[in-house]
């Protein structure tokens, strides 16, 4: 047991702030999150679920993405229903408690998946390249770029 002691508001702050834990029965075939970007180790009061949310599921996209070979680009599995996968190209979110992922489904089709945070369940999946010649789409990235633009 630790001999310092919070202040309660010190307390109330440290359980909102995001740190993450992972482990893995081989730890070099699944690399996973090994840290959050000081940038969100900050507490911020005014951040909405939806924001949360947002930056969070980007960092995992790109955790996803650094495992990925260059013949292979993140999509996402739908949990329950035929909804099939989504090609991720794009996700937002609208405060205070909706995400939004942008993207096309296995025929080609423009996808767009709404969800409530409360309903948010995410299986990143890594599907073959839309266009063989061209370089693997590296959407995480983008999404941690703007991350640190705002």
């Amino acid at each position: 047991m630790g001999t310092d002691i919070e202040t309660s508001a010190e307390a109330a702050e440290a359980a909102v702030l995001p740190c993450v834990h992972e482990v893995h029965a081989d730890p070099e075939a699944c690399a996973g999150l090994t840290k959050v970007p000081q940038k969100l180790q900050q507490p911020d009061s005014a951040k909405s679920e939806a924001r949360w949310a947002y930056e969070r599921l980007i960092l995992y996209i790109r955790s996803f993405e650094e495992q990925l070979d260059s013949e292979h680009e993140v999509a996402m599995g739908f949990v329950g229903g035929d909804a099939g996968v989504l090609r991720i190209e794009g996700m937002g979110y609208f405060d205070p408690d909706l995400i939004t992922f942008y993207g096309t489904d296995g025929n080609g089709a423009r996808t767009q998946l709404v969800e409530h945070v409360t309903q948010l369940s995410v299986m990143l999946r890594a599907v073959p390249k839309a266009v063989k010649e061209a370089p693997a789409n590296r959407i995480g990235f983008r999404l941690a770029a703007d991350l640190d633009e705002t």
